[in-house]
């Protein structure tokens, strides 16, 4: 069946029919719900979002001076060993949020209390707390008070906890002047006032709230995002907060406070250095000094004045071999002095100087990532302890590299030994061919070469110790400010859009949700759809519900009402399925239900006054003897029924037979006398004889039945009906209970079976609307003149 068949249409129409009967309901949670998003909106805190990029530099490209590239590339950000994400927890670590949280004193929170919610105040609060007590008792307050600023000059406390009270003289309602010290328990305190600006005017109720440091870095750890994008040096850091300008001061000041320990961990390498040189020129200075001593003393000595004319002697080899003889003295003594600075700092958080002029590559990056390892377990180390695996970590690659760098260095010296002991051997050979030479001249030679080695080594150690002086005060932050803080125009909670968007659905969700969980969970029976799919039988009309007073029960000769077009319509589907009964014999029709209270006995006396309008002689038979209800509808009386008659053979036709008030044409024979035995009763040839002489004198016989799901009477007499009509109620019976309407169809118990089904809605709902043209009489309203 395609989607747009009639069946469908029918069915999408019946859904939207169902969710429209409660327009009311729905519009009413709707309106309620878009009240609730509007006062949530006009009372919530709204949270900005503030955003700050930086850049982190590689101080490879940056440095100034190609000549101390090697002393300034000690920063955190080198490509070989640190990462972007180590980066990133640096920036998060609790001692710099410490120093964020101590400068802009973000432990102190100050709320001016309105009438509805309370109001953060931060750049100019209306009052100062000045604390005369040490940083390290401060950073651990935590407590809230609350204060009345009664004027100019003076404030009263209010909910003092119990922290602050240090004895009985701070207590609820005290009356102080601002400046005076203030006794609690954690200290004294100096309150100040800020007049003229917000929240400082008198009878000013304020809101003090004072949190431990450790509280305070935990909650802004977890707030504060950093972000990077894969393969960029650049990091956004974000931050949500109610107030745009704290916001914006802790980003920027987190920052400056980044850069500040970056800059504090290049110099330390940098002193290391310079304070190591220093040393070794002191050393040398002496040994050079004792040199010049001893040549000095020679030449008095040996009356040595002019050596010039002896210079010719030596051979350029010789000058040679003694340049190389320099070099590799100056290298081993070199060796030397870092193996004995590595002996005297063997502990993991001492850092080793670099560069000092040692010609291998490899004892240089040696030293450059010994360096690089400590000033992260350093870092590290702020916040955690010895105990942390990483810095255990840490320190075995740190004991590593030292036993690495010193085994290098041994190598060195080793090596360097041998090409000086060759270099000796040769000058020896050398000095041999200069036989020539005065021994004296040759003592001389060895102590001027002694004091070219030193003099070598004193200059060269004089450069590096300016070069390090130099870069000494030129450190540079590694984190370059690309985007300082900014906050976004619009919040970013709550957003007005998507809550009302939100308001909305569920405004309609949860009414419309109850609605369809009420219909899946209904198993009534509300209209001709939920009969004919379980019930096969002739679907003969249904009657609309009524007014539940007295005198709207009944149909009248002339009535337009929905109720009398309903079984005027009744009237003629019976008509029409009579249509080949013998017109000898009156039409006999029993109406029955599945329960009691269905309508059967309302049904019965609707549809007997109506046929006997229409001048057809018609007799109301109440056959159900154990709820009589005929009496009540029609209000007739008779002390002999039905049941008198079956019981009693001397009472005749006439005696039962009672004429209806105000219609000739409606005769009733009430039940009767309610019998202890009504089924035995009904099987009384008795009832035989009185149907057999009605039908003769009457056009239609209406018969109410008793509930044939409840007892079998109907069952025993319904051979006299020509057609029995099953009432079911609607809004009432339940679906599980048509198996007894399906039954007495499928088998054929009741002859020629309809159902009817009754109180149905007439509007917005179940069922149809009857009504045809205009009631006679009728005065139109004043609106409604002019219209045919």
């Amino acid at each position: 069946m395609s989607p747009e068949s009639p069946i469908n249409k029918i069915n999408l129409k019946n859904t939207v029919e169902i969710y429209s009967r409660y327009w009311k309901w729905i519009l009413l949670s709707l309106i309620a719900a878009l009240t609730i998003a509007y006062l949530y909106l006009r009372y919530s805190t709204y949270q900005y979002e503030t955003k700050a990029s930086i850049l982190l530099k590689d101080n490879e490209r940056d440095s100034r001076l190609s000549e101390l590239t090697s002393l300034q590339n000690y920063g955190l950000f080198s490509e070989t060993k640190t990462s972007i994400l180590d980066e990133i927890k640096t920036i998060k670590s609790t001692p710099i949020l410490m120093e964020v949280v101590e400068d802009l004193d973000l432990n102190i929170s100050y709320y001016v209390e309105g009438k509805i919610k309370e109001q953060e105040i931060y750049s100019n609060p209306p009052v100062n707390l000045n604390f005369l007590i040490r940083d390290s008792l401060v950073q651990t307050i935590d407590t809230t008070f609350r204060i009345k600023i009664l004027g100019p000059e003076s404030f009263q406390f209010r909910n003092v906890s119990k922290q602050m009270k240090e004895n009985k003289k701070l207590n609820n309602d005290a009356i102080y002047d601002f400046g005076d010290a203030i006794s609690t328990g954690f200290g004294d305190m100096i309150i100040t006032p800020n007049m003229g600006t917000y929240g400082s005017q008198a009878e000013t109720n304020l809101r003090v709230e004072i949190k431990s440091y450790e509280k305070v870095v935990e909650n802004y750890r977890s707030k504060i995002d950093v972000e990077t994008e894969k393969n960029s040096n650049v990091i956004t850091l974000s931050l949500k907060e109610n107030l745009k300008d704290k916001a914006e001061l802790i980003l920027n000041n987190l920052i400056d406070k980044y850069n500040e320990d970056v800059i504090i961990d290049k110099e330390k390498v940098i002193q290391v250095t310079s304070e190591f040189i220093t040393d070794r020129l002191e050393t040398v200075s002496q040994e050079l000094e004792q040199v010049d001593l001893t040549a000095e003393a020679l030449k008095k000595d040996n009356r040595l004045s002019d050596i010039g004319s002896q210079s010719n002697i030596f051979l350029q080899t010789e000058k040679e071999n003694e340049a190389k003889l320099v070099a590799t003295s100056n290298q081993l003594q070199l060796i030397d002095y870092m193996n004995e600075y590595l002996r005297d700092n063997e502990s993991e958080s001492d850092l080793i100087p670099a560069n000092i002029g040692i010609d291998d590559v490899g004892v240089a990056q040696l030293t450059r990532n010994y360096n690089d390892l400590v000033l992260e377990r350093d870092r590290i180390l702020r916040g955690s302890s010895e105990k942390n695996p990483v810095v255990v970590n840490l320190n075995n690659q740190i004991n590593s590299l030292k036993n690495n760098l010193d085994q290098t260095l041994n190598n060195l010296r080793s090596s360097a030994q041998i090409s000086l002991n060759s270099l000796n051997r040769e000058d020896a050979r050398i000095r041999s061919q200069i036989y020539a030479t005065p021994r004296k001249e040759r003592q001389f030679r060895d102590i001027t070469r002694q004091q070219s080695i030193k003099e070598s080594l004193y200059l060269y150690l004089l450069e590096k110790r300016e070069e390090t002086a130099i870069s000494l005060g030129m450190s540079s932050p590694n984190a370059k400010i690309i985007e300082p803080a900014y906050t976004s125009s619009g919040p970013v909670s709550p957003r007005p859009k998507i809550v009302y968007l939100s308001a909305l659905i569920f405004g309609l969700f949860i009414p419309i949700g109850i609605i369809y969980v009420k219909d899946l969970l209904d198993t009534k029976i509300h209209s001709r759809d939920d009969l004919v799919n379980i019930v096969k039988a002739p679907y003969i009309g249904d009657i609309p519900r009524s007014s539940t007073k007295k005198k709207n029960r009944l149909i009248a000769k002339v009535d337009y009402s929905p109720k009398a077009e309903a079984f005027r319509m009744i009237r003629t589907n019976i008509e029409f399925m009579l249509k080949g009964k013998a017109e000898e014999s009156a039409k006999t029709i029993f109406i029955t239900s599945t329960l009691a209270q269905e309508g059967k006995s309302h049904t019965a006396v609707n549809l007997a006054s109506s046929i006997s309008h229409s001048e057809k002689k018609v007799l109301l038979v109440e056959t159900d003897v154990r709820i009589p209800k005929i009496e009540d509808y029609l209000e007739v009386k008779n002390d002999q029924g039905l049941t008198d008659f079956i019981s009693d053979p001397t009472l005749g036709f006439e005696d039962i037979i009672v004429n209806a008030d105000g219609n000739e044409y409606l005769d009733v024979i009430l039940s009767g006398t309610i019998p202890p035995n009504p089924a035995e009763l009904m099987m009384n040839d008795r009832i035989d004889e009185l149907f057999n002489a009605m039908k003769k004198r009457y056009d239609y016989i209406i018969a109410d039945s008793a509930a044939v799901g409840l007892v079998t009477d109907t069952l025993i007499i319904g051979h006299h009906a020509d057609l029995f009509i099953y009432v079911i109620s609607a809004e009432k019976l339940d679906k599980r209970q048509l198996h007894v309407a399906k039954t007495m169809y499928d088998e054929k118990r009741l002859p020629k079976m309809t159902i009817l089904l009754n109180g149905t809605i007439e509007k917005g709902g179940y069922g149809y609307a009857y009504g045809y043209g205009s009631k006679p009489g009728r005065q139109k309203k004043w609106y409604q003149f002019g219209k045919s």
